[in-house]
C-alpha cells in the first residue's frame, strides 16, 4: 500500500489536505481516485489508514479511517557524515534512513571536497526512504559544522565510531564485542580521508573507538552502509 509522510496532526476526528505533490502522485503517477487507501504518517502520531475522499482541482483530501501502528520510540543512533560529492551523499542519507539512523549530522573537515548541500532535498530523500522502508519517522539532519563543532558539542554522550581508514584499528565488531547498551554515533570521513589532524584529535577524545571496516578502501557511502549495518547487527535492531 503507498505510505506517505505528511506534517498535519493526525487524529481521529479529522481529514487532511495533501500538498499538490502529494495530490499528483497519488492521481497522476499511482492512479488512485476517490475511495482508494493509503497509508500516512507524520513521525508523531503513528501510522494511519486513510481514504481518498476528493481529488481534483481543489485538491486531494484524505479522511482518516484509524491508526494501523503507534510511534514507537526514537532511536538513538547517528551518522556523522563528512560533506562529499552530491550523489554519493544523497545515497548515504537515504541507505542510513532505511537502516534506522534516528539522526545524520554533516561535517566539514579539512579534505571535504564539498562545503555545502541542499538540506531541503536531502529531507525529501530521507522521507521518501522512510515512505518505502515502512518507518514511522524521519531522521533529523542538521546543517553542516565543522567536525572540530561537532566534537566539542559532545554528540549528547554518545560513544563515537571512527571508521579509521588508516588500518591499525581492529574490526568493527571485534572493537564492539561486549561493549555495553548506550547511544552510538558513526563517524564516516570524506573521500580523501581525515587529515592527521584529525586523526589525532580523534584518537585522543574520549568516548571514541577507532575501527577498522577490512582491507579495502571504501568509498565514504559505501563505508556508511557497512558501518551502519555491522553497527545494527551487532548492537541495534537488526538483531531481532
Amino acid at each position: 500500500m503507498i505510505r506517505l509522510h505528511v506534517r498535519d496532526e493526525l487524529s481521529g476526528d479529522g481529514g487532511l489536505l495533501l500538498s499538490p505533490d502529494q495530490g499528483r502522485y497519488l492521481s497522476q503517477v499511482m492512479r488512485r481516485g476517490p475511495g482508494d487507501e493509503v497509508l500516512v504518517f507524520n513521525g508523531r502520531d503513528g501510522e494511519w489508514l486513510a481514504r481518498i475522499a476528493e481529488a481534483g482541482k481543489r485538491g486531494t483530501r484524505l479522511d482518516l479511517v484509524r491508526r494501523t501502528r503507534a510511534q514507537p520510540p526514537a532511536g538513538a543512533l547517528v551518522l556523522v557524515m563528512a560533506l562529499v560529492k552530491r550523489t554519493p551523499l544523497e545515497t548515504a542519507v537515504a541507505k542510513a534512513v532505511e537502516l534506522g539512523v534516528a539522526e545524520i549530522r554533516l561535517a566539514i573537515t579539512e579534505r571535504a571536497n564539498a562545503d555545502h548541500t541542499r538540506i531541503d532535498r536531502l529531507e525529501t530523500i530521507a522521507a521518501e526512504a522512510a515512505e518505502q522502508t515502512g518507518r514511522l519517522d524521519i531522521p533529523a539532519i542538521r546543517a553542516p559544522e565543522s567536525l572540530s563543532r561537532i566534537l566539542e558539542a559532545g554528540l549528547d554522550g554518545a560513544r563515537l565510531v571512527f571508521c579509521d581508514e588508516a588500518g591499525d584499528a581492529p574490526p568493527l565488531l571485534e572493537a564492539l564485542a561486549g561493549l555495553p547498551p548506550g547511544p552510538l554515533a558513526v563517524l564516516i570521513g570524506p573521500e580523501g580521508g581525515f587529515s592527521p589532524a584529525e586523526r589525532s584529535a580523534l584518537r585522543s577524545r574520549e568516548g571514541t573507538i577507532p575501527v577498522s571496516l577490512g582491507p579495502r578502501i571504501l568509498r565514504a557511502d559505501t563505508a556508511a552502509l557497512v558501518a551502519l549495518a555491522l553497527v545494527q547487527g551487532a548492537l541495534g535492531d537488526l538483531r531481532s
